[in-house]
């Protein structure tokens, strides 16, 4: 009698400036499934790694799961992570059974590029030379996370005080969504299951996924209350959309 396979695992990539336990609220309330969240190369236990491109992440995240013994498995990544995500994905690895973004950017067309690793690299210079406490208070007034309250900010910067400065940087540097391809394209002919997940306050991103959900229709949209980071907003809400997804994945 041949045994049950395996269930999927759902390996989780946090974005930058954060780590592995980003996720552990929401690993709390998961109902059996098993879950993996890993540290980014230059992130938590993994700050001595680096990597000089998505496709060199791609790799790294290859060679990750074979060491952590996993053969299939759903990928979850927020913000960067949500990026490198995508890009895994979209290079059809085996194993990879869904994929679920959170506020990620599938890319910018060609003609925004250099401007955009421009941006990142004063960002990098920044993360490189200067304080890391100054930079973050600088770094957490940007838009994106307009909808912060200042307790929540000044908590945000104080659980990125155990950054290295330097590993960001390069970090930055390599990921730039200036350096990513565009993935719309794949996104929408994709047959891979997709979610994704976006903040209702979160103006840029909420905008970026309904029109993503026009052009891709089997991408599915998820709209919770909250801003950027929902899975830290939000962690029941959050897990509740993955335990009625993945729970049933056998």
């Amino acid at each position: 009698m041949s045994s049950k396979p395996q269930a999927p695992t759902l390996v989780m990539l946090h974005g930058l400036l954060g780590d592995a336990q980003d996720w552990g609220e929401v690993i709390a309330d998961l109902e059996g499934i098993n879950s993996l969240a890993l540290d980014l190369p230059g992130h938590g236990q993994n700050q001595h790694e680096q990597v000089g491109s998505f496709e060199a992440f791609h790799h790294w995240l290859g060679d990750a799961l074979i060491t952590h013994g996993v053969r299939r498995y759903c990928l979850l990544g927020y913000s960067l992570g949500g990026r490198l995500a995508l890009y895994h994905a979209s290079l059809q690895p085996p194993g990879l059974e869904s994929l679920w973004l959170e506020s990620a950017h599938p890319g910018l067309p060609a003609s925004e590029h250099p401007g955009r690793i421009a941006h990142d690299e004063r960002w990098a210079l920044r993360f490189e030379q200067e304080p890391l406490e100054d930079v973050l208070i600088d770094w957490y007034q940007q838009p994106v996370f307009a909808d912060l309250t200042d307790v929540q900010r000044s908590r945000q910067m104080q659980r990125r005080l155990a950054n290295h400065g330097p590993a960001v940087a390069s970090m930055l540097r390599s990921t730039s969504l200036g350096h990513q391809p565009s993935l719309w394209s794949w996104l929408e002919n994709t047959l891979l299951p997709i979610s994704y997940f976006s903040g209702q306050r979160d103006a840029k991103f909420h905008t970026l996924a309904t029109h993503l959900a026009t052009m891709a229709p089997r991408l599915r949209h998820i709209s919770l209350n909250g801003g950027h980071n929902l899975h830290v907003e939000q962690p029941e809400a959050f897990s509740q959309q993955l335990n009625a997804w993945l729970g049933t994945a056998s």
